[in-house]
């Protein structure tokens, strides 16, 4: 169907940093592949009462991307003419939130909907109470509404710039979106470097979509990237953390792990975890590609994934270094070490990334797990395996086997302690006594007086 679409226009030329110009193309309904039937009842009831209204109202973004695609979009987001006061009249329960871009969120049933109104130009503000950019052209507040084709050209990708209608169920396109979705490329509206400026973001999104949807990211909208990475530290630390989840828990984190180091932009996100691979730790590298598999195969599987397991996977390289350092050159005992090693690299790591204290607590814990693992003699075992943290311990540890750290057959003493019984447990416990001889402590005397003769 995208072939038929890419047939029926002609090819654009010039590059993306030429003047921005639009194309404006209609598609009907008996010529693309979208049916009303894979969309939300949510999305369709709020574009029908935005259109009993007299405002328009269409499907914009990822929705309408990944319909063309045959995927099946988890989420639809509205874009209208109706401004956001107006939209939350409409509602019952509607809420408008953002401040640097305003939107509304419109609960349908147990649906929650997106909705924005039309965006015009930056340039075209009355105020700095619509529009404020900062001196590095970072957008600060983006609040001028405008029309279908000013919104259009203030999309960020191509392929994210395409509109739906339930009026006459037709496509929109003024950015040459079908073409890119054709050709599999991601491809940048206006100038790219202009806009990584106005929201450094934008880089990551572009790794982003290049990795979950398997395209080449388009040459003059990828060149900037690297030069530009830089400008993320920018962005507010919060945000980046938003970012990141959706990074890493799309089913496709290796693929942007990648592309993250490609482009340069992992040292601005994670500066501990580039800086050891960028030393040549193998073991390392291997550890953090063998968390990302596993975690893509969960979300496939529709397991539950945890960003506080994923967090645990990036900075434990960092951690580990600084811990042996710790115990070699201060003499500290291991577990003084770990948790003067993980306090720093998570404080670092801090200034980057505001990850919450709902998933630093259980990541902290999943590294002081690792040396309590091996200590299984008398209760401990049993103390051990019911952590509430244990789960995810375990399956660190047998990441960090198959990354190639040798603890002699540990993970898979834990594999046999979970699946035997409790008689079978306290055997396992009893047989570790008998592997061979145990230190006695020498008791000290007290230092009693004789009894005189």
């Amino acid at each position: 169907m995208l072939k038929r679409l890419f047939s029926l226009f002609p090819s654009r030329s010039g590059s993306a940093a030429a003047p921005h110009k639009q194309t404006k193309r209609v598609v009907p309904r008996d010529q693309h592949s979208i049916s009303r039937a894979n969309i939300s009842r949510g999305a369709l009831s709020a574009m029908k009462r935005l259109h009993a209204e007299g405002f328009e109202a269409y499907l914009v973004g990822g929705g309408v991307r990944d319909l063309l695609l045959d995927g099946n979009p988890k989420d639809f987001d509205l874009a209208t003419d109706a401004t956001p006061e107006q939209v939350r009249q409409l509602f019952r329960g509607a809420r408008i939130i953002g401040r640097r871009f305003k939107i509304v969120h419109v609960r349908m049933g147990r649906e929650l909907l997106e909705v924005t109104t039309f965006r015009d130009s930056h340039t075209e503000a009355e105020s700095k109470r619509d529009s404020q950019q900062a001196d590095s052209g970072m957008l600060l507040r983006d609040n001028v509404f405008g029309t279908l084709e000013t919104d259009s050209a203030r999309r960020d990708f191509t392929i994210n710039a395409l509109y739906y209608t339930s009026k006459d169920f037709t496509i929109h396109d003024y950015e040459g979106g079908l073409e890119d979705l054709a050709k599999r490329q991601i491809r940048m509206i206006g100038d790219p470097e202009t806009r990584y400026k106005e929201d450094p973001v934008r880089m990551l999104r572009a790794v982003r979509f290049a990795a979950k949807l398997g395209f080449s990211i388009e040459p003059n909208t990828a060149a900037p990237i690297a030069k530009n990475a830089e400008l993320l530290g920018q962005v507010s630390s919060s945000r980046l953390f938003d970012e990141s989840l959706k990074l890493f828990m799309a089913g496709s984190a290796t693929a942007t792990f990648g592309l993250l180091r490609e482009y340069q932009l992992l040292p601005h996100l994670f500066a501990q975890t580039h800086a050891v691979l960028h030393a040549g730790d193998a073991q390392a590298e291997r550890l953090i590609e063998n968390a990302l598999i596993n975690t893509d195969k969960r979300i496939r599987n529709e397991q539950r994934v945890t960003p506080a397991f994923i967090y645990a996977a990036l900075l434990w390289p960092a951690v580990a270094k600084l811990l042996r350092e710790l115990v070699v050159e201060q003499k500290l005992s291991a577990p003084m070490a770990l948790n003067q090693a993980a306090g720093a690299v998570v404080s670092q790591q801090l200034a980057a990334i505001a990850v919450p204290k709902r998933f630093l607590i259980p990541m902290r814990e999943i590294w002081d797990l690792q040396l309590r693992l091996p200590n299984r003699n008398g209760k401990r075992a049993f103390a051990v395996a019911s952590h509430p943290r244990f789960r995810a311990a375990y399956d660190f540890l047998l990441l960090r086997e198959s990354a190639g750290e040798n603890f002699d057959g540990l993970g898979q003493w834990w594999t046999d302690f979970q699946a035997t019984d409790e008689q079978g447990q306290e055997q396992m416990v009893k047989d570790l006594g008998s592997q061979g001889p145990r230190t006695k402590r020498r008791r000290h005397r007290k230092n009693t007086p004789k009894p005189q003769a």
